[in-house]
């Protein structure tokens, strides 16, 4: 082989072994030192709420990327406290979701809060004195919200039955709407006053085919605890018969 033929060769060696090398150099490299893509952040979310009875307000986020905002939670927490008692627990951050949802899903800008936390004494207050109230309220958990808009309040109501994330309860006639985080179940009182509730009740029980005693001579005032519990009893009893006739 010629000179010259030997020194091509040897630099084409050369190229290979810089090429290989440097290609060995990049693909050890470790991932670590590898810029990272920058992940787009979620924008806060936010809620404003106005509380009817203490006229106090709430306006800013109270979620980030990271999660629930501390200070704003604490800040609803005292928003949302039981106003007969000035007791106050953690809201569960998932109600707080449900409505700031139900909100943007009808385009309101703020909600008015009428019920949030009750101490388990002010729940036991308010079940002698209304209809419905349950003895073991999601209020009672910081878990249940109820809530007035300026317009499309049905709408809303319709809008947060069908995202199924828990109750939903609507009443009409006083202007309002129940959300909380329990089990997803609707209900609604027109607040037809106690005679056209019992009234439905029986209807109820003759079709299920239960006895109409239960409500029959029933004082019309609020009923206690212990006619409560049967009358619930009797009503899923009958709810349950009907639907399995269906």
């Amino acid at each position: 082989m010629s000179f010259a033929a030997k020194l091509l060769c040897n630099v084409l060696m050369d190229r290979r072994v810089f090429l290989a090398a440097s290609f060995g150099l990049i693909a050890s490299r470790p991932l670590a030192s590898r810029p990272a893509m920058a992940l787009p952040s979620a924008a806060p979310r936010r809620i404003k709420l106005h509380n009817a009875h203490t006229g106090e307000n709430f306006d800013g986020p109270y979620r980030d990327e990271h999660g629930p905002i501390a200070a704003a939670m604490e800040d609803l927490s005292h928003l949302l406290r039981d106003h007969h008692s000035g007791e106050r627990i953690a809201i569960e951050i998932g109600v707080v979701d449900f409505l700031a949802a139900v909100m943007d899903g009808v385009g309101a800008s703020q909600a008015t809060v009428l019920s949030a936390y009750r101490t388990v004494a002010t729940n036991r207050m308010l079940a002698k004195t209304t209809f419905g109230v349950a003895d073991n309220s999601q209020h009672i958990y910081g878990r249940a919200l109820d809530i007035r808009l300026d317009s499309r309040l049905e709408e809303a109501m319709q809008a947060a039955r069908g995202m199924q994330r828990g109750g939903v309860g609507w009443y009409p006639r006083s202007r309002f709407i129940h959300l909380d985080t329990g089990p997803v179940r609707n209900w609604t009182l027109d607040g037809g006053g106690f005679d056209g509730l019992l009234s439905r009740i029986e209807q109820l029980l003759s079709q299920s085919g239960l006895p109409k005693n239960i409500v029959a001579g029933r004082a019309r005032h609020p009923l206690g605890v212990r006619d409560r519990l049967t009358l619930q009893r009797a009503i899923a009893r009958a709810e349950f018969l009907v639907r399995r006739r269906q």
